[in-house]
C-alpha cells in the first residue's frame, strides 16, 4: 500500500534545501552587518578618544585663549543692557502677541529705526539702542503635567489611555500660555518700562479682543445685578422667618415653619441654617463674579518688571541654552581648533590613497 503513496521528487528537496540555505545567509549577512556597524562604531570612538589624548594640549590652549578673548572682549566692547517685563494674558492674545514681537525683531534686523520708534512711541535715540526682542513663555514642567492632568480628567477614559503627555505637549504653541515673558535687549540703558507699556497697549488695542471684553463685562455686569437681586430676595426671606420664628416662640409654639417660595410648586421646609447657607452661596458667587469682571479689566496686563532701566547682560544662546560670554568663547575656539585639527588628519588620511 505504501507503494501507492507519491514519493517527493528530488528535485522538490533541493528547491527547499536551497530556500532554507538562502534565508539562513540572508540572516547571517544581516547579523554580520549590525555587528559590523557596532564594531566601526566603537573603533571609531577608541580612535576619537585617543586623538584627543594626542592633541589634549593644544585644546587646552585654544580653551586658554578663548577664554582669554572672551574676558578681553568683556572688557573692550560696548555693553549689552537687557530688561524684562512679564506679561499676563487674560484673552488668548498669544498668537497676535508674538507676531507683533517678531515684526519688532524684524525692524530692528533692517534697521527701520523710524517705523520702530513711530510704533513704539520712544525717541530716536532709544529706537536706534534696541538690539533685539525675545519672548519666551514662563511655566515649569510641573505646571505643564499639572495641566496634562487636569485636561486627561475632562477626557472619556478610552480617550485618555491614548494621549501620551509628549503628544499633548507637542500639540502646544509657546503662546499658549497665560504667562510670558517680554525681553529687550539694548546697547543704552533706558527706561524700557514704556516700552513694555507700549507692546501692551498695542494689543489692547486690537478690536477684535476689545469686542471680546465688553462682551464679557456686560455679561458678567448682567450677572452681577441678578445676583443682587437673588441676595436681595434671600435677606428679606431671612427677616420674615425670623419675624415669624420670633411669633411662635412668643406663642410657645414648637411647630416647623413653612415657608413657600414664590414661582415654586411645592413648599419646603426651611431652617435658619438652610436659609443663611443659601445666602452665604450668593455671597460666593458674586465676589467670583466681581474677581472675573477684575481680571477682564484688561486684554493684557504687564505683571511684574525687572530691571526697567536694564542691566548688563553678559551670555551668549548656544542651541537654547544661556551660557556667560567668557565659555562661549572659549568652548567656540576649543571646537574650532578641533575641527582644523580632524580636518588635517583627514587630509593626511587622503594622501595615502591619492596614487
Amino acid at each position: 500500500m505504501s507503494k501507492d503513496l507519491p514519493q517527493p521528487q528530488p528535485s522538490e528537496e533541493v528547491e527547499l534545501g536551497q530556500l532554507f540555505k538562502l534565508i539562513g545567509n540572508a540572516f547571517d549577512r544581516f547579523f554580520k552587518f549590525i555587528g559590523n556597524i557596532f564594531k566601526n562604531l566603537f573603533l571609531a570612538f577608541v580612535w576619537f578618544v585617543f586623538f584627543i589624548k594626542t592633541h589634549i594640549i593644544k585644546l587646552a590652549i585654544a580653551g586658554v585663549v578663548g577664554l582669554g578673548i572672551g574676558i578681553l572682549l568683556d572688557k573692550t566692547l560696548e555693553p549689552v543692557y537687557k530688561s524684562y517685563a512679564t506679561i499676563k494674558q487674560n484673552y488668548p492674545t498669544g498668537e497676535h502677541l508674538y507676531n507683533s514681537i517678531s515684526y519688532y525683531k524684524d525692524l530692528v534686523r533692517q534697521n527701520d529705526i523710524n517705523t520702530l520708534k513711530h510704533t513704539l512711541n520712544i525717541e530716536e535715540s532709544e529706537a536706534a539702542s534696541i538690539l533685539d526682542f525675545e519672548i519666551t513663555p514662563v511655566i515649569t514642567e510641573n505646571q505643564k503635567l499639572q495641566n496634562y492632568d487636569a485636561y486627561i480628567k475632562t477626557l472619556d477614559s478610552v480617550v485618555a489611555s491614548k494621549v501620551k503627555y509628549e503628544t499633548y505637549i507637542s500639540n502646544f504653541e509657546d503662546y499658549t500660555y497665560e504667562y510670558q515673558q517680554i525681553a529687550i535687549k539694548a546697547k543704552a540703558r533706558n527706561n524700557f518700562k514704556k516700552v513694555f507699556d507700549k507692546i501692551v497697549e498695542n494689543i489692547d488695542k486690537n478690536e477684535f479682543f476689545a469686542r471680546e471684553q465688553q462682551k464679557d463685562l456686560s455679561e458678567l455686569k448682567n450677572e452681577e445685578e441678578a445676583l443682587l437681586e437673588a441676595l436681595k430676595q434671600s435677606d428679606s426671606l431671612q427677616s420674615t422667618y425670623k419675624r415669624v420664628l420670633e411669633k411662635v416662640l412668643d406663642k410657645d409654639k414648637t411647630a416647623q415653619t413653612s415657608i413657600t417660595f414664590e414661582g415654586s410648586t411645592q413648599v419646603d421646609k426651611t431652617k435658619e441654617y438652610e436659609l443663611f447657607k443659601s445666602n452665604l452661596e450668593i455671597r460666593e458667587k458674586l465676589v467670583e463674579n466681581r474677581r472675573k469682571q477684575a481680571d477682564k479689566e484688561f486684554v493684557i496686563e504687564v505683571v511684574s518688571s525687572k530691571q526697567e532701566s536694564g542691566v548688563i547682560d553678559k551670555t551668549k544662546k548656544v542651541f537654547g541654552k544661556t551660557v556667560s560670554s567668557k565659555m562661549f568663547y572659549a568652548g567656540g575656539i576649543v571646537f574650532l581648533t578641533l575641527l582644523v585639527l580632524l580636518a588635517l588628519q583627514f587630509i593626511k588620511f587622503l594622501e595615502k590613497y591619492k596614487n
